[in-house]
């Protein structure tokens, strides 16, 4: 008989390489295996969502058509992070052409939000919720100006799914319906929010089937009627007698003016990868000046999620984001440095202040002429390998809390984002975008798309993006892996929109971070803090030209998945 002190070590060994991963294959934090197809392949954060953009391709609609289809099933069914009433920035690679198209489909500040408006209210900032907060809904332009370039199939075909959806109902997947409760709690006292989204008065809850006929009726109109008739016809009628009746500054010639505009990419090399982002008012040029500087560091070498490595990236995001809170602005009111900033000399003159043992209190903005908000993101990708990669957002939660009568949606906030400060670059003007949040990103190689991919979620994009990409480009992480890996989330900067970083801010981390990592990031001046929630919602495709395949990955902490055919 074996002695019992062998056995009982054998268990023990047994036991601690039992709970030190329970998988198979992939690292330990890895939920699932990539999802792997041949033809086509849908990635957003809810599951119907994505089927519907599998439905269109399989009809033979392009990239862009699904996109479309899907974006608006998202406005209707994850409302607390998208909507028709926001905004949409978009990457589209044309495999016809060869080439990398950018489209910003902004909108701005009604002509009566002057400076002097909010002064004469006694406001320092821009209110988060109420008209004031509003800016021009730029998401169906956006929709018309993608579809007009690269579309195929009739807009009314694509806006049928979440028509159906929207009358027949759908049930309230987990997450989604938790955002829900906390949004029907804060407004209150909003009666068509209440009317709306709080049928017999109380939120809807998991699995809940929810109906709205009203946003039914109102994409009926935009498939019947294009773009027209939300920025010049019904729907532009209801919402500026709204907004006359609850005190916001909508006109019909504000929204008339509305107009996407089409953007040339911004880009820079990684370590033989190119990584592509949009030009501001957008903030995806922090993901590059990151980049730029990590470039001239041995990210490998330092071990994923060591102190070293954690450091390293989250003084480098003090750098970046003194600098996004100075600069990042609407290009057709302020002169940014944009090109200055990604640059490779640039990087190397900021990283000269970066310590690599001691957290940085505060930092200044440099000179290169020498954090909440809900959002959708999805990417789709076709048999002719064209590439979307899209994200959409009322920017906080239900956006505004105001939804005009009987239209079925609410209005954005995206206004809380300009600044009251005169003479700052991100300061509020008629007509003019404020700063925006949502990014969507791109990475090619040898001339081709090779990966497309977003992360939800407010100042956390651009900090999302780069740990992604580290994951996958530094150590070698699959798609799937590499959006599971526990994250970091840096708060505290300075703000386009007022506020500076004078404590070094906090460094919140999640729970697979080991206590030793914890403990050095904190020797050296860390503020630490545990959070749940608020590390993104990441999506991505890897295109695999080689073999002709496509590879999904859609992380935990969404309700949505990646689907091929």
């Amino acid at each position: 008989m074996p002695d019992l002190r062998v056995f009982v070590l054998f268990f023990l060994v047994f036991a601690i390489g039992l709970f030190a991963s329970d998988r198979i294959t992939g690292p330990e934090w890895a939920t699932r295996s990539e999802v792997i197809a041949a033809n086509g392949m849908v990635a957003t954060s809810h599951p119907l969502a994505a089927q519907i953009g599998i439905d269109i391709l399989k009809k033979g609609g392009t990239a862009v058509d699904a996109a479309i289809a899907v974006d608006a099933a998202l406005g209707l069914m994850e409302p607390t992070g998208s909507g028709i009433g926001g905004d949409l920035f978009a990457l589209v690679w044309d495999a016809e052409s060869g080439k990398l198209y950018g489209l910003n489909a902004s909108g701005a500040a009604p002509s009566g939000h002057t400076l002097q408006m909010f002064r004469e209210r006694g406001l320092e900032q821009v209110p988060y919720r109420g008209p004031l907060s509003w800016t021009v809904p730029g998401c169906v332009t956006g929709w018309f100006a993608l579809h007009e370039r690269f579309g195929k199939l009739p807009v009314k075909t694509l806006l049928q799914p979440a028509i159906t959806y929207a009358r027949q109902g759908f049930p309230l997947t987990e997450l989604i319906a938790h955002y829900w409760e906390l949004s029907v709690a804060a407004f209150k006292d909003y009666p068509n929010f209440q009317q709306l989204y709080a049928p017999g008065g109380k939120a809807p809850a998991k699995g809940d089937v929810f109906r709205n006929p009203q946003l039914a009726d109102t994409l009926e109109l935009i498939g019947k009627s294009g773009a027209e008739a939300f920025y010049r016809g019904t729907i532009a009628r209801r919402m500026v007698d709204y907004s006359n009746r609850v005190g916001g500054y909508f006109t019909l010639e504000d929204l008339a003016a509305c107009t996407p505009r089409w953007e040339e990419p911004l880009s820079l090399d990684y370590r033989g990868y190119r990584v592509w982002e949009l030009p501001p008012n957008g903030q995806g040029i922090a993901a590059l000046q990151m980049l730029a500087m990590l470039e001239k560091i041995d990210i490998a070498a330092l071990g994923h999620n060591t102190a070293d490595y954690l450091h390293t990236l989250v003084e480098i995001k003090k750098l970046v984001y003194e600098d996004r809170a100075r600069f990042y602005a609407d290009p057709a009111f302020a002169d940014v440095p944009t090109r200055e900033l990604i640059a490779a000399d640039y990087a190397v003159q900021r990283l000269k202040m970066l310590d690599p043992q001691r957290a940085a209190r505060a930092v200044p903005a440099g000179n290169p002429r020498l954090e909440t908000g809900d959002t959708v993101y999805l990417t789709v990708v076709d048999r002719h390998r064209n590439v979307v990669s899209l994200i959409q957002s009322n920017y906080g939660g239900f956006g505004s809390g105001n939804v005009p009568d009987g239209l079925g949606f609410c209005i954005q906030n995206r206004g809380a984002l300009f600044s009251l400060e005169e003479g700052h670059a991100n300061v509020v003007a008629p007509g003019k975008r404020p700063f925006h949040t949502i990014i969507p990103a791109m990475v090619s190689k040898g001339g081709k798309p090779v990966f497309s991919f977003g992360v939800m979620g407010g100042a956390m994009q651009p900090q999302g993006h780069v740990q992604i990409l580290c994951n996958i480009i530094d150590f070698g992480m699959n798609v799937q892996a590499a959006g599971d890996a526990p994250r970091f989330r840096h708060s505290g900067s300075s703000q386009p929109n007022g506020g500076t970083m004078t404590d070094g801010g906090v460094v919140h981390l999640e729970s697979g971070v080991p206590w030793s990592v914890v403990r050095a990031l904190m020797d050296r001046g860390h503020r630490v803090t545990p959070q749940r929630g608020g590390y993104g919602g990441y999506q991505g495709i890897w295109i695999d030209h080689e073999r002709g395949v496509l590879l999904g990955g859609s992380e935990s902490r969404k309700d949505g998945c990646a689907i091929g055919y």
